[in-house]
């Protein structure tokens, strides 16, 4: 097996249902979606966490995700100081996922066209999560 680097996401109750939905968006399988009452061999969890999700692993050709509901006892204040840089080839593409990541989130910057993409744009979806959306990539300058 080769270095894998793989983004893991922390969420507060709803990582199921946020896995779910980037899974269908961006045409990916659902691997694992396991939850703290369904741990083996562990410590038994409160059961108000019982049904929140200890591990999901989401994977693509191009990528994984993983995730999990913070554990107990853990506090959570949302995913900070980093976000979810996606590319896509074309900007068709680009446009349908930013689309759908802003229903329900809050668009902090729109798309439009950059240097380095024909288009890219920024979105914290409903779940929280912050992305970056390029399309259309360009050959970066060579510094």
């Amino acid at each position: 097996m080769s270095t894998q680097l793989c983004a893991y996401l922390s969420y507060n109750g709803d990582c199921a249902e946020a896995m779910k939905f980037y899974a269908k968006l961006l045409n990916a399988k659902l691997e694992a979606l396991i939850t703290y009452g369904e741990m083996p061999g562990g410590d038994p969890v409160p059961a108000e966490h019982a049904g929140r999700i200890m591990h999901a692993y989401l994977v693509h050709p191009d990528f994984a995700l993983m995730a999990g509901d913070a554990p107990p006892g853990v506090p959570f204040s949302g995913i900070q100081g980093a976000m979810m840089a996606i590319t896509f080839p074309t900007v068709a593409e680009a446009t349908r996922v930013f689309n759908a990541l802003t229903e329900g989130g809050k668009v902090t910057m729109p798309l439009a066209e950059t240097f380095w993409a024909d288009t890219f744009g920024m979105v914290t979806d409903r779940f929280g999560t912050p992305w970056g959306i390029n399309g259309g990539p360009r050959e970066m300058p060579k510094g």
